[in-house]
């Protein structure tokens, strides 16, 4: 049996094995083979196992050959002619070496990844942040309304405070100091309303405030005695 029908039966029992590795094992199977009937008996009992460690080696030994080879071929020029190392031609623009664009290029790669691996974890901080000045601002300005004596004022003073936003701490402080003037002017009103309602004039009730004369009172006296 020829070569190449050894390397098609070969070829169609392992499928995606090296080519060059199957060809050099049909040429070592064909100096076996009187027969057709051989060829195909003995492909039949080859394993992929086995198939796969002859490829290995042959490549293995293929693979030495090419260095030792092309090794070979190097140190020969090198003693035939003195090679010197080429020398960076400057980029017609002006630019730099090379090199150094690119270490940037893998600087700017490094950065760019490192700044992607940290960012979920920056913006957790930063949330927790957020809400931490959050609850601090919200205790300050409970602590500045506890002293409100207008209820209705405190309670429509916390529902505005939970829609606003405050992009730094002095902008919280300025806000917070007007709320403390506005506090001051609602519990003097409160004050002033208290002051209005104590001071209203008493009405008598009851009964005619008209003052009794001399007579009227001489006779209710004799009329004791009757």
């Amino acid at each position: 049996m020829t070569y190449q029908e050894i390397l098609a039966l070969l070829t169609a029992k392992f499928k995606g094995v090296r080519k060059d590795g199957l060809e050099q094992m049909a040429r070592s199977l064909a100096l076996h083979c009187a027969t057709e009937q051989e060829a195909k008996d003995l492909v039949e009992k080859l394993t992929d196992a086995q198939v796969s460690e002859y490829v290995k080696d042959f490549r293995r030994v293929v693979d030495k050959e090419v260095s030792e080879g092309n090794k070979t071929f190097e140190d020969n020029l090198k003693n035939k002619y003195d090679f010197v190392e080429k020398k960076t031609e400057p980029s017609p623009n002006g630019g730099g070496d090379p090199k150094d664009s690119q270490k940037e290029d893998i600087a700017a790669i490094v950065a760019s990844a490192v700044a992607s691996a940290v960012k979920p974890l920056q913006d957790r901080l930063e949330k927790y942040e957020k809400g931490n000045a959050e609850k601090t601002r919200l205790e300050k300005l409970t602590e500045k309304l506890n002293e409100c004596k207008d209820e209705t004022f405190k309670d429509q003073t916390l529902k505005d405070f939970k829609r606003m936003q405050f992009e730094t701490d002095e902008a919280f402080s300025e806000y917070l100091n007007e709320k403390e003037a506005d506090i001051a002017a609602a519990n003097q009103n409160i004050t002033n309303s208290n002051l209005r309602g104590n001071s209203a004039p008493h009405k008598p009730t009851g009964g005619n405030s008209k003052e009794a004369s001399k007579e009227e009172l001489d006779a209710a006296v004799g009329m004791m005695y009757i």
